[in-house]
């Protein structure tokens, strides 16, 4: 009757809890509505540069029947260019041999390896094209003329594993989840054990507390952040084009964004329960919308909205691509500002306590 009468109570105050009541409920269908749009509506297409190719592989690589291949012409230099810049993935180059046939046993691409998997199908999709055009082009059997590819990689590599292509986005996802939750459970403990209503009875300004305790939690930010960035670059041996002091400031405006966001959601919470409560509902929908996973246009929009888009691209352009500041400046310029909302919001909520 006594372990009746304990699970009982739980459930009683379950019941009566309507935010752990909503999680419950409405969380785990969210999560799963987002996992399963992303999963399905995933961009099937492919942006692929054409240096030089016979018409009957560019039409065999465009009547692809499983993926939406988009070809365009582009000379040598300028394949390579468009391939940094992000408007095509790989550039093929098929050259003649001495007789003025296309020479399919020597396949030059150019490729952005970033995305592993997708560079994988790619090479697929240029290999099937070829033995479907060697069909026509080459009057010989098949199997004197088997299509080899020599693959240049503009970034990435073969020997790249999947952590080499997604450690930089989940250094952001880590560093971003912890100081979230670290931040947002000691700013309520701040508030709840009466520390923030002293000082809310002092003189100073509301703007003074909520940058003097973002000033406090963003030394143990720093101290996190080159943590977690040394380890994988230099334990974990991840690949590292860009600066690492670079990265290490990124990683650095990503944490006060995230320590800024949690204690603003502190104020709603009463509990350190019901502070981790919001990670289902905060967190991990920015983890699936952070561009970790291809998404379709509709969804790469929703991706906007989500600091953790930001950093993942100023991750992967600077440890992935080799990029400098002049390319992640508007990630960090929207960072900053999400950081700033945050903190005014904090300020404004802080009325609620004290009337200034």
């Amino acid at each position: 009757m006594r372990v009746k009468a304990v699970a009982l109570r739980i459930l009683n105050q379950i019941r009566h809890d309507k935010r752990t009541v909503g999680i419950i409920v409405v969380a785990p269908l969210l999560i799963l509505t987002i996992v399963y749009f992303i999963l399905d509506s995933g961009d099937s297409g492919y942006d692929i540069g054409i240096i030089k190719a016979p018409d009957h592989f560019v039409e065999a690589l465009k009547d692809n029947e499983d993926f939406d291949v988009n070809v365009s012409y582009y000379d040598g230099d300028l394949a390579e260019k468009a391939i940094r810049d992000g408007k095509i993935t790989a550039a093929v180059d098929i050259r003649d041999d001495d007789e003025g046939l296309a020479d399919y046993t020597d396949i030059e691409v150019l490729i952005d390896g970033t995305d592993a998997s997708k560079a994988s199908r790619i090479k697929a999709l240029i290999a099937v094209a070829a033995a479907e055009a060697i069909k026509k082009d080459i009057p010989i059997p098949l199997s004197f003329a088997e299509p080899e590819i020599q693959t240049d990689y503009i970034y990435g590599g073969d020997d790249w594993s999947l952590f080499d292509n997604y450690g930089a986005a989940m250094i952001g996802i880590i560093i971003f989840f912890l100081v979230f939750l670290i931040a947002g459970i000691n700013f309520l403990g701040e508030r709840t054990s009466g520390t923030l209503q002293k000082l809310l009875s002092t003189p100073i300004r509301r703007g003074e507390i909520i940058t003097g305790y973002a000033l406090g939690f963003s030394v143990l930010a720093v101290l996190q952040s080159s943590i977690v960035t040394f380890f994988v670059v230099y334990v974990l041996k991840m690949p590292l084009e860009g600066s690492i002091w670079l990265v290490l400031f990124v990683n650095l405006i990503t944490a006060i964004c995230a320590l800024t966001l949690g204690m603003l959601l502190s104020t709603l919470a009463n509990s350190e329960f019901q502070m981790v409560q919001f990670i289902p509902v905060v967190i991990l929908p920015q983890i699936f919308l952070c561009g970790l996973f291809e998404l379709s246009g509709t969804w790469e929009i929703v991706g906007y909205f989500m600091p953790l888009y930001y950093t993942t691209d100023a991750l992967t352009e600077v440890m992935l691509h080799g990029s400098g500041f002049s390319e992640i400046y508007k990630d960090l310029i929207v960072l900053v500002c999400l950081l700033t909302v945050f903190m005014a919001a904090n300020s404004a909520l802080l009325r609620k306590q004290r009337s200034v």
